[in-house]
Formats: structure tokens, sequence, C-alpha cells
């Protein structure tokens, strides 16, 4: 019997950075990993360039569904949305809580201050928003893996993101090979 695919919700808010949303949507399920787009408001979400995507579900539809990730993509007004929605909020606990990986990129680290889930960890963010990173060791790197927490700091860093989620969830050797596909050094 096969392990079943590791399950990633990537959270869509209006405002977010669609460079970031679609890296990650891409890039992790070019490693087999099962991507849920959990809509915060709806099962449509528009990027903060006028982009439109659909959402597989709504977060409020999802009830106790557990992932191996929760994976927020930034980009504004979206990060704040993620910071400020209770539901996003509890998803945030129930993940930290259960010791899963928590995954935030560009503004959206903010909404892993606010969940407490930074608390004791380092952590990156896009330049300026580093006063929101609640409990965290502020690092200026382009990926900061801190136990179950993974940060980054905005679009040029979508892709090394999105490939340490990918070696987080499906070891080097499919990372190596994803990197590889996409002509990246990985």
């Amino acid at each position: 019997m096969t392990n079943p695919a590791p399950r990633a919700a990537i959270l869509l808010a209006d405002g977010f950075e669609e460079i970031e949303a679609i890296t990650l949507v891409d890039v992790l399920r070019r490693a087999d990993i099962d991507v849920t787009l959990l809509g915060v408001f709806g099962l449509e979400a528009t990027g903060a360039h006028g982009v439109r995507v659909g959402a597989d579900a709504q977060l409020a539809d999802i009830g106790d569904l557990a992932f191996d990730a929760v994976v927020l993509p930034g980009g504004m007004p979206g990060a704040k949305h993620l910071r400020d929605h209770s539901g996003v909020q509890a998803l945030l606990a129930r993940q930290s809580q259960a010791g899963g990986l928590l995954a935030a990129i560009c503004a959206a680290p903010m909404a892993l201050g606010r969940a407490g889930a930074l608390q004791g960890h380092a952590a990156t963010c896009y330049p300026g928003f580093e006063d929101q990173l609640i409990g965290a060791t502020v690092l200026a790197q382009a990926v900061v893996e801190d136990r179950q927490v993974v940060t980054s700091r905005g679009p040029g860093t979508a892709i090394a993101f999105a490939l340490a989620l990918v070696r987080r969830l499906r070891g080097e050797g499919v990372a190596a090979s994803v990197a590889a596909q996409l002509l990246v050094a990985g």
C-alpha cells in the first residue's frame, strides 16, 4: 500500500499576490501534493492585480479537516484579510497545536504572528512588515525554516519557498526533480 499524497491547503483572500499563490499551487501539484485552494470569502478570490482565481472549497465548509500544511500567500490587502479573519486564525491555531506545517510568504507571516505561531521561531517577511511577526526572531533571508514554520520574503522568492515546502512534504529527491523540471537550482 502506498502512502497517500500529503495534503496542503492554500488560502485565498481577496488581494492575494498572484505570483505567490499560483507558483505555490503549480510547484506543489508538480510534486504530487494534494492541494486544496480554500476561499476565505467564497469560491472565487481576486488577486491584488485583478486576476480572479476559483477555489476548490470555502474555508467555512471544511470543518475540522486536517492538512499536512497550511500555506498563506501574501499580497495586500489579502494578507490583512488572513490576519484579521477569525476562521483563518482558528485554522492556524489548530494546525500549530497539531504540530503541522505552517507556511507564509510576503506580508502573510503577519497572520502567523497574530495566531501566536511564530512565538520562539525565526521567520522572515516582506520588508516593512517585521513588526507584525509577533514573537519571532526576524531574519532577512529569502526562505526561513524553523521547525514546523516556513516563511519567505515575496514574489521573487516564491519558487524557492515552494521547493522548501516540497522538501518538507515529499523529500529532497522529489524537490530536486521538480527543481530540475523548472530549470531551477534547488
